[in-house]
């Protein structure tokens, strides 16, 4: 069972990191003005490429485990996208923010065990 929720990780963490890619993107667009370049396009292409990795190895996970167990860590993806952007883009955190990525992960641990 342990596999299978590491593996549910690992998909929040693939889409997490899509967001951020798409953010590249969206970068690169706004810096060449084209969706063809490679500053827009590789950044998209790999977003998209961790998407459908992710999905697949979610209909994986949830061959093994309840939907309910599982999709509370999909919650994680509200912090670690922000955190990502801080470190990627210099994004700033307020302390509101910190509180609720608090509240997120009381309630991820808690509706995990439930």
């Amino acid at each position: 069972m342990l596999t299978v929720y590491l593996l549910a990780l690992g998909c929040v963490l693939g889409l997490a990191a899509g967001q951020v890619l798409f953010k590249q993107a969206a970068i690169g667009l706004s810096a060449s003005g084209t969706l063809w370049s490679a500053a827009t396009l590789v950044p998209v292409v790999a977003a998209i490429t961790l998407y459908g990795a992710s999905t697949v190895a979610w209909i994986w996970t949830l061959q093994h485990a309840q939907l309910g167990r599982l999709y509370p860590l999909m919650a994680l993806g509200f912090v670690l996208v922000p955190v990502a952007s801080h470190f990627v883009f210099g994004e700033r955190f307020t302390p509101q923010y910190m509180l609720g990525v608090a509240f997120i992960l009381i309630g991820v641990v808690l509706a995990s065990r439930g």
